[in-house]
């Protein structure tokens, strides 16, 4: 199948039927999270794995009782950077530096611009900017997922103070976004799988300027 053949054919599950994604299936969707773009290459989050049942019963609760967290096979958790620091923005950059190899003085002048703007920020500017790369990468994590044939259902129905204090975020100066259940539908119970995918026509959706 071509990627958009992809596209068209996922969508969020609205039940899980329970089975094991195999580790293999799972590392390669983490994978292209970590592979995926984000804002100067920060990578301003961290990705919890949930397979524990009693943890996935108590996020459940927190989460609209919405039966895919409890069903799933894994639940991925997105947590984004509470805040933008010189230590978190001088370990990528000192990474980058280390695999590549060399230092340029392009990308040290970049990085002194960012020590310079990003931690003299609001706290909450910072998270809000962070908390939208996670967004991107959730992109890459659902796609990876429909070429491993595995269903996927993104959710921000959830109440993130709740599951920041059940994972333990916020002392990891980290904070929830985004809930992606991962695992195979349930067809007898999932009320939208024979339904047409819905979306708006090109000409609703793209303004060409040219």
């Amino acid at each position: 199948m071509s990627f958009l053949e992809k596209l068209n054919e996922r969508y969020a599950a609205k039940a899980m039927n329970g089975e094991v994604v195999p580790e293999e299936k799972i590392n390669t969707i983490l994978e292209a999270i970590r592979l995926a773009p984000t804002s100067s290459g920060l990578q301003p989050f961290e990705i919890f794995v949930v397979t524990n049942k009693e943890v996935k019963a108590e996020i459940r609760k927190i989460a609209w009782n919405q039966r895919q967290v409890t069903e799933c096979s894994h639940l991925l958790v997105f947590a984004a950077w509470d805040n933008y620091t010189a230590d978190r923005i001088n370990h990528m950059f000192d990474l980058t530096n280390e695999i590549r190899g060399f230092k340029n003085e392009g990308w040290e002048n970049y990085r002194q611009m960012l020590l310079d703007g990003y931690p003299k920020r609001d706290a909450e500017v910072n998270f809000e900017h962070a908390a939208r790369q996670t967004y991107i990468t959730l992109m890459a994590a659902m796609t990876q997922a429909a070429f491993e044939g595995v269903d996927s259902t993104p959710m921000e129905g959830f109440d993130p103070a709740a599951l920041d204090k059940i994972l333990g975020l916020r002392e990891k100066n980290l904070r929830s976004t985004i809930l992606l259940p991962i695992g195979y539908k349930d067809a007898e119970k999932d009320w939208l799988v024979n339904l047409v995918k819905v979306r708006k026509p090109m000409s609703e959706l793209v303004t060409r300027i040219n």
